[in-house]
């Protein structure tokens, strides 16, 4: 209680808008711009202008440059106090995502990632186990042919495609990155530097034997389904209780004439009966201690990554863009990737247990208040209490 006063006292008379983006370190941020310097930057409009005028667009929906700019001209009062400096037109924006680097916010975000990862790493996911526990997908985001030739995806297609590796302790995306749509799902592990102990779980389209070599090598766990076609021979099975939904437990090694050579050790095959699907899902691993029923149930935490993905789709703006070059669309994306991120830390850091999506409704209504943010929450889950939230996801769970 005196954390929130504290908390409430600091904020008071401060704009809603400024109270979030105070979650980024001026100093961090300026780091990060001074590592890539604009070619010709414009005095007027700094680094922070644009990321605060893009911040502004995601957390209220904008729709377009010529959208932001009405709006905040309609407040140009307090522009001040929202801390953006510059003349806000969406010629100087459309330049600036043009032009300055991309790479400024990828860098801001792994900055917010390692704060926002800190303050969720005593939380667990999946209470049976110590270990962290990652969730690996990818999600294609489409685009105009027309529009953006340099993305081109198939003949008369073009996409982008999001990487990401979800910490499942807070839901906080540990890796991110965005690629061409052609680009398969299962480079990311190429990219991804694998800790020792951690699981690694993903879908059917990551199974590629060298790479999963390569975790094992690492003393990391992986965790995903097997393929039909996948060739092996049973060298030990062991009883299992089929009344949590287990079919079978054995100790495998692959036979097949290419994949034999690619992961020569033992594997792990769990047979298990999903009765929500009403089929039978075959995973493996390489970890033979924890119980068979938990590697069911980290395979089923991997859900979370699905949710995340839907969630960024859904509540930010990464599927129309204000600009048409590849840097434009990068730096949106990332821009929006540190939105989710502040307001994660922000969650945190005031201990607010409200959705992610509630989160942002009342602070897209209420960007211009002066009440603490902690405060206008709290009025709005005091209107809610009354409301069903049965089927509402907690910010945890996006």
């Amino acid at each position: 209680m005196l954390f929130l006063s504290l908390v409430l006292v600091m904020n008071e008379g401060r704009v809603a808008f400024t109270q979030i983006c105070d979650v980024i370190d001026r100093k961090q941020f300026q780091r990060c711009v001074s590592n890539y310097p604009m070619p010709r930057k414009s005095k007027s409009f700094s680094a922070r202008d644009q990321f605060l005028c893009m911040a502004f667009a995601q957390l209220t929906f904008r729709e377009s440059l010529r959208d932001i700019e009405a709006c905040l001209r309609s407040q140009a009062n307090l522009l001040y106090a929202m801390g953006i400096r510059g003349m806000v037109t969406r010629t100087i924006l459309a330049y600036a995502n043009e032009h300055r680097d991309w790479r400024v916010y990828f860098e801001l975000a792994q900055i917010l990632i390692r704060k926002a990862r800190k303050l969720y790493s005593t939380d667990r996911y999946i209470l049976e186990i110590d270990e962290i526990v990652y969730a690996i997908d990818a999600s294609t985001i489409d685009l105009c042919m027309n529009l953006f030739p340099w993305a081109r995806f198939r003949k008369r297609k073009s996409a982008i495609k999001l990487h990401a590796m979800l910490d499942l302790n807070g839901s906080i995306p540990a890796f991110v990155a965005i690629t061409e749509g052609k680009v398969h799902d299962v480079n990311a592990l190429d990219w991804i530097v694998f800790e020792a102990g951690a699981f690694y779980v993903m879908d059917r389209g990551y199974v590629d034997f060298t790479r999963l070599a390569r975790i094992h090598a690492a003393l990391a766990f992986f965790v995903t389904r097997a393929k039909a076609n996948m060739r092996f021979y049973v060298r030990e099975s062991r009883p299992v209780d089929k009344s949590v939904g287990l079919r079978s437990d054995q100790t495998i090694r692959l036979n097949g004439p290419k994949t034999k050579g690619l992961y020569s050790g033992d594997m792990r095959r769990i047979g298990f009966w999903d009765t929500e699907k009403g089929k039978l899902l075959v995973f493996i691993t390489n970890n033979f201690e924890i119980d068979a029923s938990v590697v069911a149930k980290i395979y089923k935490a991997r859900w979370q990554i699905e949710l995340f993905f839907k969630w960024i789709k859904q509540n930010l703006r990464v599927k129309a863009f204000y600009g048409l070059s590849e840097n434009a669309v990068k730096t949106q994306i990332w821009i929006a990737i540190c939105v989710y991120l502040t307001v994660a830390v922000l969650n945190k850091t005031l201990r607010i247990e409200q959705s992610m999506s509630r989160i942002l409704q009342v602070i897209s209504v209420n960007i211009f208040s002066k009440d603490p943010i902690h405060q206008l929450l709290m009025k709005s889950h005091t209107r809610d209490l009354n409301i069903d939230a049965s089927n509402q996801l907690i910010f945890k769970n996006l």
